[in-house]
């Protein structure tokens, strides 16, 4: 087929002398994704939602998982990216942008072969301006695998989630939506990675991204440290929704505890600091979670990742029991979404930590990939 101007080339859009069909970089691992969580402030459900395009390898995806008690309710659909590239609907799952930064609907439409299965009608609000991410670079030794930019921001959901015969009313008052837009290079499975790739292993890796949403600010953090502590990705802000200028938070510190026996956190202290060099102490308590390697294809998954080829029109609904977590031992080596109660200045919010710890982690006291607390660390 001839490379023909698309629809978005009427615009004056372009940011290199390409059709807006192509993206400015032959890299394979290029990608433009998002991603959504819907808690409510009980604990009871938490909903990640999110959708991927993979320019250069022509793959467009999106994935739905819903915790509730102990069960995790997946969809996953996969489809040949188009060119139509507003289109964001594979399968049953579709984000429409009512308003763009303000407004976008989540829609997951039922199965007819299944009546108990997942489904969502949902508006997300936004309560606060969207806010820059630091840029994000990684490397596997010399080489870069990962540069991406990304915006965050928090809201408010209503509507309606569907499943295994029970209805929940989503509610401005009751439940909070955050959401992250990223794009850029990411590792997309099936690569020959070469030397690099075979002969490198981290140390230690330790992340935590963690929006939050008050009445009457909006709080993001993000720390990435290497096995020695020594921090690459620092983030601290408090985001008003009155188009202040933003409030940096200083370099945060965390105190986590962990439940016994593993690496899951339970409590978490993390020590902000004003501008006019105030203690600041943002907690947190964990609600109910979702780890990212079951159902939502993130890394280690091993069912389903981002970015692979299914075939055309491939849509996959799953549900997992997480009532036993050695029934999923990758899980431990992926990231996991915590749905959070935090209080910050005598307020009280609602949000996500997010939370990966793999291998040594010198800080935590973590001596390695089969350290855990208990053993070692807080």
């Amino acid at each position: 087929m001839p490379d023909r101007p698309i629809a978005l080339d009427e615009y004056p859009i372009h940011q290199v002398p390409l059709s807006m069909r192509h993206v400015a970089t032959g890299d394979r691992n290029a990608y433009d994704r998002c991603i959504f969580h819907v808690m409510d402030h009980s604990g009871r459900a938490l909903l990640i939602a999110g959708l991927g395009v993979y320019p250069n390898t022509g793959v467009i995806d999106a994935y739905a998982t819903l915790r509730l008690g102990d069960r995790l309710h997946a969809v996953r659909a996969s489809d040949a990216l188009t060119d139509d590239r507003l289109a964001l609907t594979v399968g049953p799952l579709t984000i429409t942008v009512e308003e763009p930064l303000a407004r976008l609907r989540l829609t997951c439409a039922a199965d007819p072969d299944d009546p108990d299965g997942l489904a969502y009608d949902l508006t997300w609000s936004a309560a606060f301006p969207a806010t820059w991410e630091p840029h994000h670079t990684q490397y596997r030794g010399d080489r870069l695998t990962l540069e991406g930019r990304r915006f965050v921001q928090a809201g408010t959901c209503t509507g309606r989630i569907r499943v295994a015969g029970q209805e929940l009313a989503v509610t401005a008052g009751e439940w909070t939506g955050t959401r992250d837009r990223s794009w850029g290079v990411r590792p997309i499975p099936g690569e020959d990675g070469g030397r690099a790739a075979e002969e490198w292993r981290p140390e230690g890796f330790h992340w935590i991204w963690c929006p939050v949403r008050f009445d009457d600010r909006f709080v993001m953090v993000i720390i990435q440290e290497d096995a020695d502590g020594h921090r690459t990705l620092n983030e601290a802000v408090s985001v008003r929704s009155d188009g202040a200028r933003d409030v940096q938070l200083g370099w945060p510190h965390t105190d986590i505890s962990y439940r016994p026996g593993t690496r899951h956190p339970e409590r978490a202290v993390l020590h902000l600091t004003g501008p006019d060099r105030t203690p600041r102490e943002l907690t947190a308590e964990i609600l109910t979670s979702s780890p990212l390697a079951v159902g939502a294809g993130y890394l280690p998954a091993d069912d389903w990742q981002h970015g692979t080829w299914r075939g055309r029109g491939w849509t996959d609904r799953r549900s997992y029991d997480l009532s036993d977590p050695a029934a999923h031992p990758l899980a431990a080596y992926g990231v996991t979404d915590h749905a959070a109660r935090f209080t910050l200045d005598g307020r009280t919010g609602h949000g996500i930590f997010e939370h990966g710890s793999f291998g040594r982690h010198d800080p935590s006291g973590f001596a390695g990939y089969d350290s855990v607390a208990g053993e070692a660390g807080r």
